[in-house]
């Protein structure tokens, strides 16, 4: 089983493991635990590097399956043996844009479902964009402008960000927790991860967010569009950091 250290400090950037797995097939290890997001809900996968026997080893992409999350190394690199050492870093870059990203979708979804208590139908996110669809049956520029104003007041107003986990069945006591139009929680996951943005948003989430809705910086709502008689789909990004 790997221990997913994102899930308690989004901001660890290296981390000391060892090989419980090797697949060969998937020229992939898993690691006892991993700072590494694997991907899932709309957020990519983390790269970065893991050195082990003296050799730097390059994570170019990730896969959970069942308890393991794998670590997809680079076709050239050398399979590290079970139980080998291994000391695991980020691509910092893209993990923190990643991070003001995926916060930046909370604050959007947060704001919308408190102003016209629309819930979300679909998005994606890449570092930097992302794309959220809602259940609006109408959309306009100026409806437009209303919403960045208010996701960019909420990044002035410097909400901290919480994160919980809780057993399923308290989790599931408060009120509007699953903001998407369907409940995508498998029902074998017995504890449920919570992020809260203080005073605006609260949900179930497994991803990686920032501190403080400051550090996501101004929020550009680039453009809008109709995908059905009740769902308009909104597009969002940041500047580098």
């Amino acid at each position: 089983m790997t221990v997913a250290l994102y899930h308690l400090d989004s901001y660890l950037k290296e981390f000391e493991a060892k090989v419980i797995a090797v697949d060969e097939e998937l020229h992939a290890v898993a690691l006892d635990q991993t700072a590494f997001f694997p991907g899932g809900g709309g957020q990519p996968h983390d790269l970065g590097t893991i050195n082990a026997d003296g050799r730097k080893l390059t994570v170019e992409g990730m896969k959970k399956a069942g308890d393991n999350i794998w670590h997809l190394l680079a076709a050239n690199d050398k399979l590290p043996n079970l139980r080998t050492p291994v000391y695991g870093q980020l691509d910092w870059h893209r993990r923190y844009q990643t991070m003001r990203t995926h916060t930046m979708m909370h604050i959007l979804c947060g704001v919308i479902f408190r102003d016209f208590g629309a819930h979300v139908t679909g998005g994606d996110m890449q570092p930097l964009q992302g794309r959220m669809d809602f259940e609006f049956e109408h959309m306009s520029a100026d409806l437009v402008g209303v919403i960045e104003e208010a996701v960019n007041l909420e990044v002035q107003n410097a909400r901290e960000l919480r994160v919980a986990i809780l057993p399923r069945e308290e989790a599931f006591q408060i009120p509007d927790l699953i903001r998407t139009k369907i409940n995508l929680l498998p029902p074998q996951i017995s504890e449920i991860r919570i992020v809260e943005i203080m005073g605006l948003d609260l949900q179930a989430d497994g991803g990686t967010h920032v501190k403080n809705t400051r550090e996501v910086g101004r929020i550009k709502v680039d453009d809008y569009k109709s995908k059905g008689k009740i769902n308009k789909r909104i597009y969002v990004s940041l500047q580098e950091d």
